[in-house]
């Protein structure tokens, strides 16, 4: 299921996003707020998917809500006041429904949503050339392609629909998933020991049935990767 999230500040435009994300059989309402304040404690409490966003409301816009979020969801910016197109572009939202919004219209955003969840990441955009010292992949951090070089990657946590990339340079979060990760990344040197982690085997200082210790950081091996980590000890 994609968990939704909806915005605003009007009953009755309310009530008609939440007839519509009914009328689809793989989206469900996780919450409604009427501010941007409130939107902001879901975001941070709860794993949301996609939010329907209102651009015009008291005490923080649609807009500046978004400016506060390090990594927001997916997001469909919905208005009555169309002079905002322009600006959402700078926040990279999927869609811009002008009220009032028809079905047909709530739709076509939706498939706009699958589009991108299916499309290739930026991370297909990698060099992975004659030597993985010269491999790199790109990931989205913050509105930027992001280049990291696979040999400076220690480890890889995932949180969901994010991961979590650690570096000999430091930490980065992107919008990805770590299955993606998994398939992507040279199996001679990334393995995945556990379901939140995948590590690289050369930076591996120790290990034992239970655990890998890279930099420092002892990260649990799953039940079902212990063959995985078997393979690797021989």
């Amino acid at each position: 299921m994609i968990n939704c999230l909806i915005v605003e500040d009007e009953p009755l435009a309310a009530e008609l996003l939440k007839s519509y994300i009914a009328k689809v059989p793989d989206l469900a309402l996780t919450a409604h707020c009427d501010s941007g304040v409130d939107a902001f404690g879901v975001l941070q409490r709860q794993p949301i998917q996609l939010m329907f966003l209102d651009i015009r409301m008291p005490r923080l816009t649609g807009l500046e809500l978004l400016k506060t979020l390090q990594h927001p969801p997916p997001v469909v910016l919905t208005t009555a006041y169309r002079e905002y197109a322009v600006e959402s572009y700078d926040y990279d939202v999927l869609d811009y429904l002008v009220k009032p919004i028809q079905f047909d219209r709530f739709l076509k955003a939706i498939g706009k949503y699958y589009q991108r969840q299916m499309a290739p990441q930026p991370a297909s955009q990698s060099a992975i050339p004659d030597s993985f010292e010269h491999a790199y992949l790109f990931f989205r951090v913050d509105r930027e392609q992001q280049k990291v070089w696979l040999k400076d990657i220690l480890y890889i946590e995932g949180l969901g629909d994010y991961v979590k990339i650690f570096t000999t340079d430091g930490t980065l979060v992107t919008y990805e998933r770590l299955s993606y990760l998994e398939e992507k990344l040279p199996e001679e040197h990334f393995v995945r020991v556990h379901k939140s982690y995948i590590i690289c085997t050369d930076r591996v200082q120790s290990f034992t049935g239970s655990s890998v210790k890279i930099a420092g950081k002892h990260i649990p091996v799953g039940r079902m990767f212990k063959e995985r980590l078997a393979r690797f000890g021989r």
